[in-house]
């Protein structure tokens, strides 16, 4: 499926019907947009440049990047000139992890489209194999680029803190704790993630 307004209503409506504090946001903020990314090389190396800097630094990264390489692929990325993505802004390790990543997907070792045909398990396994990809990545992609609605990444912490706010609570709920409060939300927990980003400060970019 994919996840576009439509399915974001639907699932919304299906949330608000279990958690009376979404259906009181919900009426207050309205609806966030759909996330819809392309799947394969080019969205995993974006989930890379973006991890620990701002939205802001990661499309400016990404656009020299683009800039570099007129036909994103594994391939042309290991075509590329020494220095050349440090150049356009990543770190040292974020050139590792792009460069393990491209090494991988040409030596026939990682498939993106493989992951198409499996479970949100199995695909989270795989992703996390490759070198600086770990969970809230491959949930990232998940939710993203695959279109799986039942995913919730609870790693990231602009989430968890939206929890803290919509809930109410003194404190910030760790990973296990905000997977627990937001189980009944299945199997729509990509819409109620989109909707936390959303209430918290906007649905991410």
């Amino acid at each position: 499926m994919v996840i576009d307004r439509r399915a974001i209503r639907k699932g919304l409506r299906v949330i608000a019907t279990k958690d009376c504090d979404v259906a009181q946001a919900l009426t207050r903020i309205g609806y966030p947009e759909p996330r819809i990314r392309p799947v394969g090389f080019e969205a995993l190396l974006s989930i890379i440049v973006s991890q620990q800097i701002s939205t802001g630094a990661a499309r400016s990264i990404m656009d020299r990047v683009r800039a570099l390489l007129p036909e994103i692929s594994a391939p042309a990325t290991l075509a590329l000139p020494d220095g050349a993505l440090r150049k356009a802004g990543l770190s040292g390790r974020k050139v590792e992890y792009v460069t393990g990543l491209a090494r991988a997907i040409v030596a026939g070792q990682f498939d993106p489209v493989a992951l198409e045909q499996q479970t949100d398990r199995q695909a989270i396994a795989s992703i996390c194999m490759l070198r600086g990809l770990g969970r809230w990545s491959a949930e990232v992609y998940l939710m993203f680029s695959l279109q799986r609605p039942d995913v919730f990444p609870a790693g990231d912490l602009a989430l968890r803190r939206a929890l803290q706010k919509l809930k109410g609570w003194d404190n910030r709920p760790n990973a296990d704790e905000a997977r627990a409060a937001v189980a009944h939300w299945m199997p729509w927990r990509t819409v109620g993630s989109l909707f936390l980003w959303h209430f918290y400060r906007g649905a991410p970019t």
